[in-house]
């Protein structure tokens, strides 16, 4: 057995134990291509780092970005207006329409609870919006919506992670990274895949943006939305740029030999870490100055350049997608309507409507929206019965709905001004062109130009993929 240190030290050893001040960078900042990546290993393997699986046809969007409303907004609030809801208000539902459904925090027999807002028509195809979604009434005619989504997961965690990785427990990979492994990147100088947070804390944590299995490299890359966007960055004081680059160069060199001789994958991630963290020295700080930006669109956004918030992350986003970042998650938290469905709904919205409209219309204007896949949603939807709860203090709230609930879309071949999708007279049960979570998942990769079928890694004995046996690509909700 060799006593060589190196051999027993872990990634996350070395990384904190550099020297440089880049530590943490290296751990965040994953690089998909590398200039010093071999071909023996993945020849020898079967697998690849990034980039090497290629468009299986001929992709329709070179970018998503992906506004996850985490917390679950209601859709009956929002989008599906069902009169019936406020003519029984109170009365408990039809067991017709029930059945043995049971919840967490309501009782089966608790009243229904009408919708908290007035609906209108917007735009030629007449889609059908709330009072409290002013701003995407405006984009009535850009957006696809799909009225009858339902997912296999009941809970906040389990929801999230199965919304964002095909699967409901932690350790499968991202959508993002799934898209960063087949395509790799379209750009040199920031991270492929790139995620931000501009609410409270995320039920499914960083399993959410993980790349699972899948090769570290292929992890999402969590942006601060303000200020730096990656900590430790900058050149530390009282090293020379000189001195770093020669450290660099020490570091690289070591690597090198490593890789050479366990031809370990993870130490090629380390190696474009390092790289992307130099690079980044010059690309985060021109990426997150906002002052190049007009003042009309800072209005457009409703954005405070110097201000964390949700206007600034998806201008932000639309910045990434100009230079050339692949797909970006923004995550929303606060959507968890237990209480006061109306105050959440409204409060929410007035946090996100005028962006998440706004990146619409400005991705259009730019000539960027044929291009980039906008994708708006929570994890599941909210119930048409009331929760009451006087012991935890809840009152006027909504449960926990997977059933059906509404998303939208915007960008590529997505029919603009398109409502795809029914539920019956509660909004509790899809009754017309029902979209299950692994369709959207399908549908997403099949913008990107990728077969969600043939998308496979080979792990602990079997081919795996995002959608694991299931889903398929909604193309009645193309052009």
């Amino acid at each position: 057995m060799t006593n060589n240190p190196l051999l027993h030290l872990t990634r996350r050893t070395f990384l904190q134990d550099c020297g440089v001040g880049t530590g943490k960078v290296a751990l965040a900042s994953l690089l998909s291509t590398s200039t010093y990546a071999k071909k023996s290993w993945a020849e020898g393997q079967g697998k690849t780092l990034s980039g090497q699986v290629k468009p299986h046809h001929q992709p329709q969007v070179k970018a998503v970005i992906h506004l996850f409303m985490a917390g679950a907004p209601s859709q009956l609030e929002l989008f599906t207006e069902k009169p019936l809801l406020k003519e029984l208000e109170g009365q408990p539902l039809p067991d017709s329409i029930l059945g043995d459904q049971r919840y967490a925090f309501i009782q089966a027999n608790a009243g229904v609870l009408g919708p908290q807002f007035k609906f209108g028509k917007y735009g030629e195809g007449g889609q059908e919006i709330s009072e409290a979604l002013p701003h995407l009434q405006t984009i009535a005619d850009d957006i696809c919506m799909f009225r009858a989504v339902h997912t296999d997961q009941f809970n906040h965690a389990p929801g999230q992670i199965f919304f964002n990785t095909g699967f409901g427990q932690p350790g499968r990979p991202s959508i993002g990274s799934w898209a960063m492994y087949a395509l790799g990147a379209d750009t040199q100088n920031l991270p492929a895949y790139v995620v931000m947070n501009t609410g409270g804390g995320l039920s499914g944590g960083a399993g959410l943006y993980s790349s699972g299995f899948l090769p570290t490299v292929n992890t999402g890359v969590m942006f601060r939305n303000q200020g730096a966007p990656i900590l430790n960055v900058d050149t530390p004081k009282g090293i020379s740029n000189q001195g770093q680059k020669n450290t660099f160069n020490v570091l690289k060199s070591l690597n090198e030999q490593q890789y050479e001789k366990l031809n370990d994958p993870e130490i090629q991630t380390r190696i474009s870490s390092f790289e992307m963290a130099a690079r980044l020295q010059v690309s985060a700080p021109e990426l997150m100055d906002l002052r190049q930006e007009t003042q009309e669109t800072l209005d457009l956004y409703g954005c405070k350049p110097e201000q964390a918030s949700f206007a600034r992350a998806c201008l932000l986003a639309r910045r990434m997608v100009q230079r050339g970042v692949r797909y970006i998650n923004i995550f929303n938290s606060g959507w968890d309507a237990h209480s006061d469905v109306k105050g959440n709904s409204s409060s929410n919205c007035t946090k996100t409507d005028q962006a998440s409209a706004a990146l619409v219309k400005d991705l259009k204007r730019l000539g960027l929206l044929d291009r980039t896949l906008v994708v708006w949603g929570g994890e599941f939807g909210r119930t048409p019965m009331v929760e009451q709860n006087p012991t935890l203090g809840r009152s006027n709230g909504r449960d926990h709905h997977p059933q059906a609930y509404t998303m939208w879309m915007a960008g590529g071949n997505m029919k603009p001004g398109f409502s795809m999708g029914q539920t019956d007279d509660f909004g509790f049960h899809p009754t017309e062109d029902a979209v299950h979570v692994h369709d959207i998942q399908a549908t997403i990769l099949h913008q990107l130009g990728l077969n969600h079928e043939k998308l496979t890694y080979h792990h602990a004995g079997r081919d795996f993929r995002l959608t694991d046996v299931h889903g398929q690509v909604i193309s009645k909700a193309m052009v």
